[in-house]
């Protein structure tokens, strides 16, 4: 059975929930807005790459997409 692909969004919120830091704290060093980043939480809204890049950075996460097998298209 494949796995389950896990949107960037929910890695994002994990990391968050599980960084024991508070959203207080993250939304200053971030710059980001508490109303946003709560409603971020809990999935009533997204938030733009930069927001998600700057998220990233503060709780350290190293994140890649996976790989994905492609096909090479045929020349000639």
């Amino acid at each position: 059975m494949p796995k389950k692909r896990v949107e960037l969004s929910d890695q994002i919120r994990r990391a968050v929930r599980t960084s024991g830091r508070s959203c207080y704290s993250i939304c200053k060093w971030s710059g980001l807005d508490q109303s946003s980043l709560s409603r971020f939480m809990r999935g009533e809204r997204g938030l733009s790459m930069r927001s998600l890049d700057d998220l990233a950075d503060i709780l350290k996460l190293n994140l890649r997409s996976p790989r994905r097998n492609r096909k090479k298209p045929r020349t000639g």
